[in-house]
């Protein structure tokens, strides 16, 4: 006969899992999911499977296109100063957009929330970010998951992780690697700052200033340092769907970890080089901060940061206007910064002039 358990009966409650803040949880954002439908993804949540409908959405013959990614150790800035608000936005910008470059829609989106116990209110605070960003990218929030591991995790810190889908029409997909030539324009599009790369290096330039995040940033008068650096990554989709739909885009690269110098040549061909002028632009205050409070030498800043472009199109000289046009139009700042020159091999990228940190 077996015993009766040691002070009691065990429950998952006892052991750090909460299923009722879960159930809490679903019942705070459903609202906010639910207003992300679109044309074929009407579903509600709580399914064991997001289900989106292609021909609903009114695609012929499409080609999927699909990205996951996170949000890095920006998330540790969050924590800290328990600014929440725009860390969904980074999540689903660092998926969405690099759908958007390869030519694609991005049609719906899914999370995970993974924490040590759960806070009801700051998971929900991130992802309503996450729905409030889905919306304003076309893109349905259609399911997700939220883990408890306690043992796993250190007490109050969480992780996030996203994954969308995108579809693009056959043929229609970029980067149109065989169509490029060299003197094809180099068009930049202005990042909303550090948007969330690097930042195991900012976090390491904000303890060799001396800074708290609550102390008033150098490089944004009125702004604490925390609120600051945590400025939401910009959402490209309306603006490059726009560039596209005018005419004339070649290629696009989202300027994401190894910053333009790594990111530019993944939509370039072999033999053909990006000539980028660092004159044609000025960053952000915040990365001339970053640079000059820990000696960060230029080429390091160009293959770490955006530097102040999040998105860099190529485009034929007779496109060029009409595709800034459209960036423009959709309130996306973008200016010629250089153009392509024949290279030897693998696409690289040349500078010339100096950044105006």
């Amino acid at each position: 006969m077996a015993s009766e358990p040691k002070n009691g009966p065990l429950t998952y409650k006892d052991a750090g899992v909460d299923i009722d803040a879960g159930e809490a949880l679903v019942g705070r954002i459903s609202a906010s999911a639910k207003a992300t439908r679109r044309l074929g993804a009407d579903a509600d949540l709580g399914g064991f499977g997001g289900l989106f409908d292609l021909k609903a959405a009114g695609f012929a013959d499409p080609i999927l296109v699909a990205s996951t990614d996170g949000v890095g150790t920006k998330l540790k800035i969050a924590i800290e100063t328990g600014l929440f608000a725009g860390i969904g936005q980074d999540l689903v910008a660092m998926c969405v957009n690099d759908i958007v470059v390869q030519g694609a829609e991005p049609l719906f989106f899914l999370d995970y929330y993974a924490s040590a116990k759960l806070n009801v209110d700051n998971a929900a605070a991130v992802i309503e970010g996450i729905a409030r960003a889905c919306k304003e990218s076309g893109c349905a929030l259609i399911g997700g998951e939220t883990a408890e591991m306690p043992g796993l995790y250190a007490k109050g810190d969480f992780d996030l992780a996203g994954f969308s889908v995108g579809a693009a029409e056959r043929g229609a997909i970029l980067p149109k690697s065989a169509e490029m030539r060299a003197g094809d324009v180099l068009i930049g599009v202005a990042s909303s700052g550090v948007h969330s790369n690097g930042f195991s290096l900012v976090r390491r330039v904000v303890e060799k200033s001396g800074l708290a995040y609550d102390a008033p940033a150098p490089f944004a008068p009125g702004t604490a340092l925390g609120a600051a650096l945590l400025t939401p990554t910009r959402l490209y989709v309306k603006s490059a769907l726009a560039a596209i739909h005018a005419g004339g885009v070649k290629g696009l690269a989202h300027i994401t970890g190894g910053g333009i110098t790594e990111n530019t040549p993944r939509a370039l061909p072999e033999g053909l080089d990006a000539e980028i002028d660092l004159d044609c632009w000025t960053p952000p205050p915040v990365f001339g901060w970053l640079a000059k409070t820990a000696g960060i030498e230029t080429p390091e800043m160009l293959r770490t940061f955006n530097c102040g472009i999040g998105l860099v199109a190529v485009a034929a000289e007779k496109s060029a206007g009409r595709i800034i046009d459209a960036f423009q139009a959709k309130g996306d700042k973008a200016t010629r910064i250089g153009k392509l020159v024949a290279g030897g091999g693998e696409a690289k990228v040349r500078y010339r002039g100096a950044l105006k940190l």
